[in-house]
């Protein structure tokens, strides 16, 4: 299903949204009032152009829509991948994202993370995988960082990758094994505007900044120690 299309099928009461240079960004409305979307299609590459976009859309939806709900439509490549945007610091720009988008979530925006097509490293981290809950079409693809460029990276055979990542997943790219990993809240074979308004009240219904990953993972096979090493290191 392409973007628009699957717009008008999760919000069948009507949306502006519109797209400037990859970034997306407008309202729709549910049956608990209108929510703004913000993200980007076309497996964007995460510049400093479109990290300071969005920033600047989320510190206005901060500024003249208090409390309104926040969705997250995700589909990048990660960050945008050129020696011109390092030297710039790209990376600070990516965290001036994320620090807008935590001040968004302390002045009581619920966030809600949707991805539709690509969702892969820092161009994920920054924005998308920063929402309250985060959902995935079915036919989503999420990774870190592909195995053969993690061989390269880490120095470990491709092919110990490969054995590694058929029984972990935190080795193996895939929106299933983030779901395993508590990272992705649910995968959505079907879409539709009852599953997002389902997730919607259920975060609003939640205690305000609750993270339930690491206890998520651990209940799905996909991270056993996490949440007692967080809890251990919290309690010394």
């Amino acid at each position: 299903m392409t973007l628009f299309p699957l717009l008008d099928t999760l919000f069948p009461a009507g949306h502006d949204a519109s797209v400037t240079r990859q970034v997306i960004a407008g309202t729709a409305h549910t049956a608990i009032g209108p929510v703004a979307l913000l993200g980007t299609v076309d497996a964007a590459a995460i510049s400093h152009d479109i990290a300071l976009r969005l920033a600047s859309q989320v510190l206005d939806l901060v500024d003249q829509h208090p409390g309104r709900p926040l969705i997250f439509l995700v589909d990048t490549q990660g960050q945008a991948l050129a020696r011109a945007q390092e030297l710039l610091c790209l990376n600070g720009s990516l965290a001036h994202l994320a620090r807008c988008v935590d001040l968004a979530r302390r002045r009581g925006h619920v966030t809600l993370g949707l991805i539709t097509g690509e969702a892969v490293s820092g161009g994920f981290l920054s924005f998308g995988l920063m929402a309250d809950r985060v959902y995935a079409l079915q036919s989503a693809q999420v990774r870190v960082m592909d195995l053969k460029a993690m061989a390269r990276v880490t120095k470990i055979p491709h092919e110990r990758l490969v054995a590694l990542a058929a029984s972990s997943p935190t080795f193996a790219p895939g929106a299933e094994n983030y779901h395993r990993m508590g990272a992705i809240e649910a995968l959505w074979d079907t879409p539709s505007s009852e599953l997002l308004e389902q997730a919607l009240a259920q975060l609003r219904a939640s205690q305000p900044g609750g993270d339930n990953r690491l206890q998520q993972g651990r209940l799905r096979g996909g991270r056993q120690e996490a949440a007692a090493i967080v809890a251990a290191v919290l309690a010394a």
